[in-house]
């Protein structure tokens, strides 16, 4: 049987907490409790049959304390308005002949940190940074200073990557 690490609560359980919340949003500590207590009280077959749900699956807390706290901080404080995704720029990839020069010069010159070893790394490769830089712009990236961090990055992707292995 595998562990439980999250026991939630049923839909139907679930929306009504959620209902309950949202009535009380903007109420203070005393009157929120007042509150919870009642709404308890007037759904004891509800809270029932939701705790003797979660004691069968061996949750060991307190299923109240549990369903209050829910209430109090999390459902009160969910917003029901969806967020919009927001747009990715698309990705371009670096050249395989960058990511064999970057493995190469990683591979035989192991630094510390691979900040100090970027800039060997550029002017011993001069000729591949060229191509890649041209590739880049043809890509659609202009901004000098987006190529050079993105070259950057990559470098200290491989690195990472290699000195995991």
């Amino acid at each position: 049987m595998t562990n439980i690490y999250r026991y939630k609560f049923t839909d139907d359980f679930t929306n009504e907490l959620s209902k309950f919340s949202k009535i009380h949003q903007y109420d203070d500590r005393k009157v929120f409790k007042d509150a919870w207590n009642n709404w308890v009280d007037e759904n004891t077959e509800l809270v029932d049959t939701e705790v003797r749900r979660l004691s069968n699956m061996n949750y060991d807390g307190d299923v109240l304390e549990k369903m209050f706290k829910s209430a109090r901080y999390y459902f009160r404080k969910k917003t029901t308005e969806k967020k919009e995704p927001q747009k990715r720029r698309a990705y371009i990839g670096v050249q395989k002949e960058l990511l064999d020069a970057m493995d190469d010069y990683i591979s035989q010159n192991m630094v510390e940190k691979p900040s100090n070893g970027f800039e060997d790394f550029c002017n011993s490769n001069k000729m591949v940074i060229q191509d890649e830089v041209n590739n880049l712009v043809k890509s659609g990236v202009t901004d000098v200073e987006e190529i050079h961090d993105k070259i950057k990055k990559t470098f200290k992707n491989r690195y990472f990557m290699l000195i995991s292995k």
